[in-house]
């Protein structure tokens, strides 16, 4: 027999976790004395001695006094919990969810591991997404090499570092991405070469007045977060002004090798790219990033595009060394689809063999990759899934689910991706 909805919403009131039973005990034990000591002070005044046996209730046996005074009272003592929730804490709630749902839902996230997910574009918050339904104690630490777009044009122009892989976590880790999410993802159309808002996005216009009105970019992602009341917190690998760079092999020149500046123009030179580095190459972490993942439990590397995404963080050497050093259990998400003019023809074990010519071997023991390839002839041309070929003896464990995207299976599945995450850490911790 199921129980209506309306007794279920109460019921979750008394689930373990929720830590509302010990405030209404004590509740309930406090109106008691209340209660008593009024008995007291009122059966020393003559006048109101009839009005205290009237509410005795002499003409019932002493058990049907006690249970029916108990009864009263726990009807007042809920009646008055679920008006205070009203009052105070519905304004608060999103339209349409149940106080009870989204205190419970705290609860249990804010005891969830801590996890830290670096990268950046589109791979990082799409990770993002899915963790924040198991915890809310998650840090992103972003790449500031982009030089693309919108970001690229304010960072050339303000000078400040590129708002657009924030803004992306900002709007993933938001509790609710509802309409101001909506509103950070906005991109102004394109109306001539004289428009001045050309082609920018909203939330990287915010991110950047936020920063010239609070006097730091660091600042200016802290009050953005408060904007988008977010689950976890978002942080630059380093708040110094970084160039990639990087070295491209071209083959119709038999060998030669091209260095190429930019984050964009990496992967816009025809060639195969051979290695990338930071310039100057020797900026410092920022400090609090490296205490999460000192302090983490899980550390996630991608996805995303492993170049210009995953790949920049681990170049901040401090960066490297504090994964080095950290307990957590470390993980490298490999992509589920290859990129063009990154990665193409790229198999797992490629992927993981490019990333250890970077930052050495053992940095990841363990790759997480898909598996599931039904959907290959609907990938983009120019783009396949990457074989699972690892090379025998690897370094690492090699573990594999269903993590695709069934609408863009060239991308993937948040909450996929998130449930076999957790399942690694589950098993390693």
């Amino acid at each position: 027999m199921q129980l209506p909805e309306s007794v279920r919403y109460y019921i979750k009131w008394l689930l373990p976790g929720i830590g509302v039973k010990r405030w209404l005990l004590i509740l309930t034990l406090g109106i008691v004395l209340v209660g008593l000591g009024a008995g007291l002070l009122i059966r020393q005044f003559y006048l109101l001695a009839s009005i205290y046996r009237y509410l005795s209730l002499a003409f019932l046996p002493p058990w049907a006094r006690g249970l029916l005074l108990i009864l009263v009272g726990l009807g007042l003592v809920i009646a008055g919990l679920i008006g205070l929730n009203r009052v105070l804490l519905s304004p608060f709630v999103r339209d349409g969810h149940a106080v009870v749902e989204a205190l419970y839902r705290h609860r249990q996230t804010s005891q969830g591991p801590r996890v830290v997910a670096m990268g950046g574009g589109h791979g990082l918050a799409t990770l993002l997404r899915g963790l924040k339904a198991y915890t809310s104690n998650i840090t992103a630490i972003v790449t500031v090499a982009d030089d693309g777009g919108s970001s690229g044009r304010l960072r050339r122009a303000l000078g400040v570092l590129p708002p657009g892989d924030f803004r992306n976590c900002l709007a993933a880790l938001a509790d609710d991405e509802g309409l101001i999410t909506q509103l950070f993802h906005y991109r102004f159309p394109s109306v001539g070469a004289e428009a001045g808002l050309d082609g920018h996005s909203f939330g990287n216009l915010f991110i950047t007045a936020m920063a010239e009105v609070t006097g730091s970019f660091e600042r200016a992602i802290l009050e953005s977060s408060r904007v988008l009341t977010i689950r976890g917190e978002v942080l630059p690998s380093t708040l110094h002004n970084v160039t990639l760079m990087g070295d491209l092999r071209e083959e119709a020149t038999e060998g030669g090798v091209r260095r190429v500046a930019g984050e964009s123009t990496i992967t816009q030179t025809v060639g195969t790219i051979e290695r990338v580095y930071l310039e100057p190459d020797d900026v410092p972490a920022y400090p609090r990033a490296v205490r999460a993942i000192l302090e983490a439990d899980l550390v996630v590397a991608g996805p995303g595009s492993l170049y210009t995404s995953v790949l920049p963080n681990l170049l901040v050497r401090e960066i490297a060394q504090a994964v080095a050093a950290t307990r957590a259990v470390r993980v490298y998400v490999c992509n589920v689809a290859t990129q063009r003019g990154e990665t193409d023809g790229y198999t797992v074990g490629d992927h993981v063999a490019a990333l250890e010519r970077h930052v050495g071997p053992g940095l990841f023991p363990i790759v997480l990759a898909n598996d599931n390839f039904a959907q290959a002839d609907r990938l983009p041309e120019g783009v396949e899934h990457p074989s699972l070929e690892v090379p025998a003896g690897a370094p690492y464990a090699l573990h594999t689910a269903d993590l695709v995207d069934p609408a863009r299976p060239w991308r993937h599945d948040s909450e996929k991706l998130a449930r076999a995450l957790m399942r690694i850490w589950e098993q390693r911790r």
